[in-house]
């Protein structure tokens, strides 16, 4: 697994930790609530953290199951990037801050200053506010970026879609870091944290407890090839987090089992995870959901999400969750393809944590031109049985290096490492980087048949 992708120290595992220790009582401010209601939930933004979601409760008890014991829990959004570690206005992050680098968050920093809500607009059935988020580990700095978010409820699901807006002074183009995609925490009663990470997801097989992890650490990492995960109580009801798209899962539960607290230290976490570069003027956007109810609830409103057909990605405007290992790209905006520059040695470029079967996706498809002197490119692939890419999970395919746009036909199914579930693709373009090598990439698709290139 390339270095970036092998990147654990997610700043959320060590934040909670040390908060623990740090904070004796959660932070006292004048709440300014905007909130939404249907006949099932009913749910809270505070509009003096930032917007970031602070309540939610069914209607039936009326408890609150988010977890606001300081201004790094919540929901909210929160974004990483480089370098690392950053610093701003003339300050340093603390030791134990140093590995987080640049990271945005929604509510407020370290030092319990909150973020700002420059736009807020609710007409009873659309939530809408622009966020001017805090940088974690700094003192009082706000973020080179907006936040904005936009919530709906329907039934006992929050339905949102979330968009970072850079506006970075620094153009460097640094490595992809794993995002919180949102960061959740709950209560202590909802200590149980569930997924289903089998190899045949939609089928009801049961969903399993994550183990908890050991180490200093209390947060876990999997694939959940559903597309959810949830924090639950004893009788299996709690929050849900569902992310369209997305199979790839932190969380965990840190300090001791207990009441429905939400000022109470102890808390489960959950985030969805995605590998993303964060250029200084893009605007990223994702969307998730937050199910109130039972796993039954949960496990059915993910299965609304279903994929209808293999994975496929058409980087016509985005890089589509794809990144790179020593490699870069012209930046964004993207327009019609990505343009990789191929001059590191070992240049990868790497798909996001998806599932597929072997067997319903025989084929890969790649559209793309090539600008390199070697005339052979190899398509790697991690199956869910593996923590990482293996060498003999790979196929050889030859290229032409024109510069034109070309249709590759690759028959995944022809190794016998292609079987069973499958998470995630990985394509060397060239072994060995050259000065002024590229590729420009139009899409990448899974197929059914060979027919799909037509």
């Amino acid at each position: 697994m390339s270095k970036a992708l092998a990147d654990r120290a997610l700043p959320m595992c060590v934040r909670h930790l040390l908060c623990v220790l740090l904070y004796s009582a959660s932070a006292v401010h004048a709440e300014r609530m905007s909130w939404l209601q249907n006949d099932a939930i009913k749910l809270g933004v505070d509009l003096d953290l930032g917007g970031s979601i602070t309540f939610l409760a069914s209607k039936k008890d009326g408890a609150n199951v988010i977890n606001n014991y300081d201004l790094g829990r919540q929901v909210q959004l929160s974004f990483f990037s480089g370098p690392v570690p950053f610093e701003a206005r003339g300050q340093k992050p603390a030791e134990h801050w140093r590995h987080i680098g640049w990271n945005p968050i929604q509510a407020g920093d370290d030092f319990k200053n909150p973020g700002r809500v420059t736009t807020h607009e609710n007409d009873g059935e659309k939530l809408h506010l622009t966020c001017l988020p805090m940088h974690w580990p700094l003192n009082n700095v706000p973020g080179d970026c907006a936040f904005d978010v936009w919530l709906e409820l329907e039934g006992q699901v929050v339905k949102a879609r979330a968009r970072l807006r850079n506006r970075r002074e620094d153009s460097t183009q640094y490595p992809a870091r794993l995002q919180e995609l949102p960061a959740v925490y709950a209560n202590a009663r909802f200590h149980r944290v569930m997924s289903y990470q089998g190899a045949h997801p939609f089928t009801r097989e049961p969903a399993t407890l994550t183990p908890k992890a050991h180490g200093m650490h209390p947060w876990s990492f999997w694939t959940g090839t559903e597309g959810w995960a949830a924090l639950l109580d004893e009788n299996d009801r709690g929050l849900g987090l569902i992310t369209p798209g997305r199979v790839h899962f932190t969380g965990g539960f840190a300090g001791k089992p207990g009441p429905n607290d939400p000022h109470g230290n102890s808390t489960g976490y959950l985030a969805g995870q995605g590998q993303e570069i964060l250029d200084h003027d893009i605007e990223y956007e994702f969307r998730y959901e937050l199910v109130l109810g039972s796993l039954q609830d949960i496990r059915q409103r993910a299965a609304e999400w279903r994929p209808k057909s293999p994975p496929s990605w058409v980087f016509a405007a985005d890089r589509q969750g794809w990144h790179y290992q020593h490699a870069t790209d012209t930046g964004w905006p993207v327009k019609e393809h990505l343009h990789v520059r191929l001059e590191q040695d070992d240049p990868q470029v790497l798909s996001p944590h998806v599932f597929w079967k072997a067997d319903e996706s025989p084929f890969l498809i790649i559209d793309a031109a090539f600008h390199a002197t070697q005339k052979q490119a190899v398509v790697m692939w991690q199956s869910h049985a593996q923590a990482s890419f293996a060498n003999k999970a790979a196929l050889n395919f030859p290229i032409q290096t024109d510069g034109e746009f070309h249709t590759y036909v690759i028959r995944l199914a022809d190794s016998p490492e292609y079987r069973g579930g499958m998470i995630r693709l990985r394509l060397d373009p060239v072994s060995q980087g050259e000065p002024g090598a590229w590729m420009k990439l139009r899409s990448v698709r899974l197929a059914r048949s060979s027919s799909f290139a037509d």
